[in-house]
């Protein structure tokens, strides 16, 4: 009877765990599927010809004659968008168009003075070209047709007249009659709700195509180009089209801040409020040819995991970020691995249980549990302001305490793993070595580690683990957003958990550009993984070697 429900109880046990394993399989999957699918495209998207051209600029990626070539057919369908835009513009931008006016007015004085005419015909040529600009900003600020038609009258019976042939005073006929065409077009009671939707509008055609061919190119990187990734195109495609509002819910009344009723979110479309005007073909333009305005292309970006990157991670790769966490958790291990052994071959080999060594097993297992920003400020007191200056090194954060911080966190780990490992060891082992005559160093070193030391490769693979994916430690004595790839140890390094944590907090620029951030978060998964799997390799060919295979 016994029997029978022990092997009922063995087989409950078993069913548990094997459901235990799979709950653990669903939700890993559950978790990092959908982050692996975005990580990875951060490396396999479809580029445009935006993407191409900041690659050959900023990075020197590319064929120069292709992206030219690409270039200036794209560029080629894109003028018919920014001439729509200018002619548009030139009836609703009051003050741009003013500014022109007066701008001509200038450059036709200076002109007069440099063709030393007789001061009577200079003042009366100084006077009507005055009288025309006035009358021109006169036109630009009139509401009624009838004025405008007017003031551009007048301008424009000066057209031909032989003193304005061939001078920069010509620019004022030429303004007048596209003045005249788009004024005709445009509801001149709406110019200025006009130009504020203009104005938004263009912001959506810059970030989507870039700047105008007539801008100066900007001094930041992520306002030099366009969508550089089609997912993105489609989304400036789509606020291009329609415009987000808070409304007030239909069928609610009036209602006041005091009613308590939430606003609802509605899209209008653009293009209606541009209906009857010069600017409504522009839509259906863009839409059309939005294929042939940035040509996009399957793109495998392999250098992302050797690139540099622009401020803000909004451009570019990861390089120097994998270099750093490599470099702090390799050498966090070479401080790690002696002192973890060496102090759990002092606690199993060289004393007898007692308070003093209880009291010790009792703190190693208390810094295991210690949060992890606790070591990053012990780090900055002991490292950075202590010990680091007294040997001569400089007082700052740097990749020499970063590693040793971390070292320090992963210690309790390295003891406690390599202690059970070499209690592990048959005892029969030592018993035999010390009977050869062999001393108890010699024991230890030739009979006890050797065969101790799969199980302390296993805490090497948990300490791997740990150090490459802390962040609260490196954020006070080794990390850095922006900066140089390093060339010694006593300088800040970038690495991959601080800078997805900085973008994580960081402004809006990053959140553009949520492919990067879980790149690095899959970047660094991998390569935890690939770590993991070199200790893990090693402890086999230990573990073979062991055993005589």
């Amino acid at each position: 009877m016994k029997s029978r429900y022990r092997t009922i109880f063995d087989k409950i046990f078993t069913v548990t765990t094997g459901l235990a394993v799979l709950l653990l399989v669903v939700v890993l999957f559950v978790i990092l599927g959908p982050m692996l699918l975005r990580g990875f495209s951060a490396v396999l998207f479809k580029g445009t010809v935006e993407f191409r051209k900041m690659q050959l600029a900023e990075f020197g990626h590319g064929d120069p004659e292709q992206v030219r070539v690409e270039s200036e057919r794209a560029d080629a369908v894109r003028a018919n968008v920014y001439e729509l835009i200018d002619n548009f513009k030139s009836g609703v931008d009051i003050e741009q168009l003013t500014d022109r006016a007066k701008e001509i007015y200038r450059n036709y004085g200076n002109e007069l003075r440099l063709r030393e005419l007789p001061r009577e015909q200079y003042t009366a040529l100084r006077s009507l070209s005055r009288e025309i600009r006035n009358r021109l900003t006169d036109a630009f600020s009139s509401n009624s047709i009838e004025q405008i038609r007017e003031h551009i009258e007048y301008v424009l019976q000066f057209e031909d007249d032989e003193r304005f042939v061939n001078t920069t005073a010509s620019g004022f006929f030429q303004l007048a009659r596209q003045y005249q065409k788009a004024a005709a077009a445009t509801d001149l009671d709406k110019r200025q709700e006009y130009a504020v939707e203009l104005a938004e509008l263009e912001d959506i055609i810059t970030e989507l195509l870039g700047p105008s061919p007539t801008e100066d190119s900007p001094a930041l990187a992520q306002f030099r180009y366009g969508a550089t990734r089609w997912d993105q195109a489609q989304k400036l495609l789509h606020r291009l089209r329609w415009k987000e509002r808070w409304v007030e819910p239909s069928g609610k009344g009036n209602l006041n801040a005091e009613s308590g009723v939430s606003l609802v979110r509605q899209e209008f479309s653009r293009k209606e409020q541009f209906d009857g005007t010069e600017l409504e073909p522009l839509f259906g333009y863009i839409e059309e040819n939005i294929d042939r305005m940035l040509e996009p292309k399957t793109t495998f970006y392999w250098r992302y995991f050797l690139d540099d990157s622009t401020p803000g991670h909004y451009f570019g790769g990861i390089g120097p970020e994998i270099l750093g966490t490599l470099l702090l958790t390799l050498l966090s291990m070479i401080f790690v691995v002696p002192f973890g052994v060496i102090s759990a071959a002092y606690l199993t080999e060289c004393t007898k249980e007692g308070p003093i060594i209880r009291i010790i097993r009792m703190c190693v297992n208390t810094l295991a549990g210690v949060p992890s920003i606790v070591f990053g400020l012990f780090g900055v007191a002991f490292f950075v302001i202590f010990l680091i200056p007294l040997f001569g090194g400089p007082s700052q954060p740097c990749i020499l305490a970063g590693s040793m911080t971390l070292a320090v966190l992963t210690l309790p780990v390295m003891i406690r793993s390599s202690e059970e490992a070499i209690r592990t060891v048959p005892r029969t082992y030592k018993e035999a070595s010390l009977a050869l005559g062999a001393s108890g160093f010699r024991t230890f070193m030739t009979v006890t580690l050797p065969a101790a030391l799969p199980g302390i490769l296993t805490g090497v693979i948990l300490s791997l683990s740990r150090v490459a994916g802390e962040t609260a430690p490196i954020l006070f004595t080794a990390g850095i957003t922006v900066g140089p790839v390093p060339d010694s140890i006593f300088q800040k390094t970038r690495t991959l958990s601080y800078g997805s944590w900085d973008m994580a907090v960081g402004d809006k620029l990053s959140a553009q550009v949520p492919h990067n951030q879980f790149g690095m978060v899959v970047a660094l998964i991998l390569l935890i993984l690939i770590l993991n799997a070199l200790a893990v390799f090693m402890r086999s060919r230990v573990f073979k070697r062991l055993k005589g295979q």
